[in-house]
């Protein structure tokens, strides 16, 4: 089940379970679409892979109690900047590559 994190790993935006600029990779570090696009030029720095928009969990529970109710976003914030010069050099090192080839 995906955390649903609450906020930009690097710059702290707030990313509420509806929002539609939230990105993650696939290990979920979630960035907003900004920060994808103009820091880290869809590199993870975590972990070198692509990034994908974060889905949208259903507010309301239209079957199965498959809802935010039931299993509710994450409210541990996990803000860690980014180094800018290391996010460069990986972005140097694997940016050329499509994300499936990382």
């Amino acid at each position: 089940m995906l955390e649903l994190r609450p906020t930009c790993e690097h710059c702290n935006r707030a990313l509420p379970p509806a929002a539609t600029d939230a990105m993650i990779c696939s290990y979920e570090c979630t960035f907003c679409r900004d920060c994808v696009d103009g820091v880290l030029g869809n590199v993870c720095p975590n972990c070198g892979g692509g990034f994908a928009p974060r889905p949208i969990r259903p507010s309301v529970d239209r079957k199965g109690g498959n809802f935010l109710g039931n299993d509710p976003a994450s409210v541990t914030v996990k803000h860690r900047p980014v180094d800018a010069e290391a996010q460069r050099a990986l972005v140097a090192a694997v940016g050329h590559l499509a994300p499936e080839a990382r």
